[in-house]
């Protein structure tokens, strides 16, 4: 289902300016661990999975901004210490743009790790083995996108929908730039190995919709994309979905405390949401840095502030940080990787960030 816009004024409505307190983490060096740094390299854009033991992460990124060969590290210590580089498929170097990284189980139970490469087209690696072994990247069908694919949900046994989003130049061959971005999903019935054409979900006159992430509500039953937005005049977007993605709400603004990029979430121990992501925010004092909000399911629905935030890391150059992995151990920490500018005058490169439960106490 396609959501098109017509108001300015409607989706300007509700858009709250209050800001919750924040804490400032940013010089607990204590809380980071360096998952990767090369001097003169550009390190960026990892996305991680943690494994079923509740102790092993996967992580994979560019080298490059975006484009460039995927690199793979693990860690065996819920992301305390990270193993060197490990080896991957040759074609791992003709990535085009950023990757991502997500767990599939399909009905018959079988694990897969997949990582998707995206531009056009969209191409998978496979793994059955836990990302001991890789396939090559392969397309996944004529069409391609950017950061494909930025959110993964399970929507039943087996079945899985993907969302990433384009402006017209991948989406399919030779295609060209516009000034309209699009957000789609595309559905895997078979665990995460073969996948549907894309169907679109989302476009708007003027804001710029993109980079969707997916939270589900504690009872199971909606879901939520938020979606950053691109053209800067807006603050991010999100709308609600009752059954399991084919439709979805008319997309809002959401309050000013969420508005940044690349949102991912879990539930705390305690049953509340963290979310972190860019902090894009017009008024915030950390616009540019990593942060992270925590608050309640509630809160997105009701287009509430939240509870609080914190300035994980901050960057120095610019706005170019922060696409964030995100994981809860079992015993409650919250890890979260991404890269930045975080010393001056150098290459961005790759950190974990633990956040006990103490850490995180109303």
């Amino acid at each position: 289902m396609v959501r098109k816009f017509v108001s300015f004024i409607a989706v300007m409505a509700g858009a709250a300016l209050a800001q919750p307190p924040q804490t400032d983490l940013s010089g607990r060096t204590e809380l980071q661990t360096v998952v990767d740094r090369e001097a003169g390299q550009y390190l960026g854009h990892p996305t991680t999975v943690l494994l079923e033991d509740g102790r092993t992460i996967v992580t994979v990124y560019p080298k490059g901004h975006g484009r460039g060969g995927i690199v793979m590290k693990r860690s065996a210590d819920g992301g305390r210490t990270w193993s060197e580089r490990l080896p991957v498929p040759e074609n791992w170097a003709t990535s085009q743009e950023t990757p991502t990284i997500h767990r599939v189980i399909d009905k018959a139970g079988k694990k897969r790790l997949i990582v998707f490469s995206g531009l056009y087209p969209i191409r998978m690696a496979v793994s059955e083995d836990d990302g001991a072994t890789w396939t090559p990247l392969k397309p996944i069908g004529a069409f391609g996108g950017i950061v494909a694919m930025s959110a993964l949900v399970e929507h039943g046994p087996g079945v899985y929908g993907a969302y990433f989003h384009d402006d017209g130049r991948f989406i399919r061959e030779g295609g060209a730039g516009e000034k309209r971005f699009r957000v789609y999903r595309t559905v895997s019935r078979d665990g995460g190995l073969t996948w549907s054409s894309p169907v679109e979900l989302f476009s708007h006159p003027e804001a710029h919709l993109c980079e969707p992430g997916i939270v589900r509500s504690p009872d199971g039953r909606r879901l939520a994309i938020l979606l950053r937005e691109n053209s800067r005049k807006f603050n991010s977007f999100i709308a609600f979905s009752d059954d399991e993605g084919a439709s979805w709400t008319e997309p809002r603004e959401m309050d000013a405390a969420l508005t940044g990029d690349r949102h991912v979430g879990v539930y705390t121990a305690d049953g509340r949401l963290f979310l972190t992501f860019r902090d894009m925010g017009r008024e915030s004092p950390s616009r540019g840095s990593w942060v992270a909000w925590l608050g309640r399911w509630e809160d997105l629905e009701k287009n509430r502030a939240g509870e609080r935030r914190f300035l994980l890391s901050k960057n120095h150059k610019a706005a170019d940080c922060c696409y964030p992995g995100l994981e809860r151990l079992p015993d409650g920490t919250l890890v979260t990787t991404t890269y930045g500018h975080w010393t001056p005058g150098e290459q961005p490169y790759i950190v974990t960030i633990h956040l006990p439960p103490g850490l995180l106490k109303p």
